[in-house]
């Protein structure tokens, strides 16, 4: 069972940080390649960085030194965003997915590659 919901979102004014959360309700996210992408208002949902089964992060240029996705190893059920020095085209819908992986250790960048999808989380981030 996977069912994914983001939390941790809010307004934050430019160079400040955040985090944001996903966990898995119905159980793990060790078995799954995990993904974070997002959809700015007007724009298509795009991505954001992934982590492979085995815990190894993948970022976008974009944000590879401001953004960092860690997982909690204790409880196995939370993948994280932490956000630094936040800009104001940083504001968007954050969303994790997760995509079942029996055996490949790899990342996915591409939405449809994904199965399954929390309901997002709204990052603003002012001037």
């Amino acid at each position: 069972q996977v069912h994914l919901v983001e939390s941790g979102g809010g307004l934050v004014q430019a160079g400040e940080s955040l985090r944001v959360s996903c966990t898995n309700s119905g159980g793990t996210i060790i078995n799954y390649s995990m993904g974070w992408f997002r959809q700015a208002p007007g724009k298509e949902r795009e991505f954001v960085g992934a982590m492979s089964r085995s815990g190894d992060p993948y970022y976008h240029d974009s944000v590879k030194d401001r953004f960092t996705i860690s997982r909690d190893n204790a409880k196995q059920n939370t993948l994280y965003l932490m956000m630094n020095n936040l800009k104001p085209e940083d504001t968007a819908v954050y969303y994790c997915a997760a995509k079942v992986v029996p055996s490949y250790n790899g990342y996915y960048v591409m939405e449809w590659q994904y199965d399954y999808w929390g309901q997002g989380t709204q990052v603003t981030v002012s001037s």
